[in-house]
């Protein structure tokens, strides 16, 4: 099962992380000195994605400008000879067709959002990454999923899980434990914030998800759910009453940086896993702590 496409839905609000998203994209916001976005692409690119689908609304052209070349930024790098500025930049430059944008005109949803990019996917599995969730790992949570995947049957959805406190799964999408290898197992029901007490597990699903194209013929008809939304998790379910789900207990720490704890949270530990940042880091918090 070769996976060369992965969708990014971009077009939330930020409504988290209000005022700092009135004018700038969440996905903007930085970790340290990249944008949350570059964090995800980077994930993406290490995981052998090809083709990379941002599902975008408005004011978010910023995203577009941020992967296109910057001609007059070259050119005064270059006067001025900072060639590892320019090196940071041709890194992160995607080759010329891999990126594609289309629109969600209304904030219907996830579901709604992966379903936008149906044309472009087309009729092949692909990733779904959402740019608020980061992992701190190498490998990455998408190239940990493909590795799974690539032991799975050709018609196999996967879903990156994480486990929460019992007290909480009412406040996430949760995933019932079929057969397990290691830390792969066959998901066994879903449900999307189950009442108090009736949770399947405590594994939550996250922001990754590998899923064939057959998902977008039940996205195409797919009544809204919790929060009048079009659901992604209720299309996951009814799909699974064909085709095989598998969860994944991916290796890392995940940071939920669309909350404004988990965004702090975040680059307090990317930076700390910064040789160059850590020793000055670990300074700054101990003048911090000392009063």
């Amino acid at each position: 099962m070769k996976i060369r496409k992965a969708v990014f839905p971009v077009a939330g609000l930020g409504t988290r992380v209000l005022p700092a998203t009135k004018a700038m994209p969440k996905e903007m916001l930085t970790i340290v000195d990249k944008p949350l976005i570059q964090y995800v692409v980077d994930e993406a690119k290490e995981a052998g994605i090809e083709h990379f689908v941002f599902v975008t609304g408005r004011n978010k052209g910023v995203i577009e400008d941020h992967f296109d070349r910057m001609y007059e930024l070259d050119a005064t790098l270059s006067a001025r000879g900072k060639k590892a500025e320019m090196e940071i930049l041709a890194r992160d430059q995607p080759e010329a067709g891999a990126i594609s944008f289309t629109r969600q005109q209304a904030p219907l949803g996830l579901g709604h959002a992966v379903w936008c990019a149906r044309d472009i996917v087309g009729d092949e599995p692909f990733a779904v990454v959402l740019p608020d969730e980061l992992v701190l790992h190498t490998p990455g949570c998408l190239a940990q999923m493909i590795e799974a995947a690539s032991k799975l049957g050709a018609k196999s959805n996967l879903i990156a899980v994480e486990a929460v406190p019992d007290e909480l799964t009412h406040q996430y999408g949760i995933c019932g434990v079929g057969k397990r290898n290691g830390r792969v197992f066959e998901v066994d029901g879903m449900v999307e914030k189950p009442a108090k007490g009736t949770a399947p597990s405590n594994l939550s699903i996250t922001g990754r998800y590998i899923l064939q194209p057959e998902i977008f013929r039940i996205l195409e008809t797919q009544e809204r759910g919790a929060g009048g939304e079009i659901q992604l998790t209720d299309a996951m379910i009814g799909l699974s009453k064909t085709q095989k789900f598998y969860g994944v207990e991916f290796e890392g720490e995940r940071h939920d940086c669309g909350s404004k704890a988990g965004f702090l949270r975040a680059n307090i530990a990317f930076g700390m896993a910064r040789p160059e940042l850590r020793e000055g880091l670990r300074a700054e918090m101990k003048k911090y702590s000392a009063h």
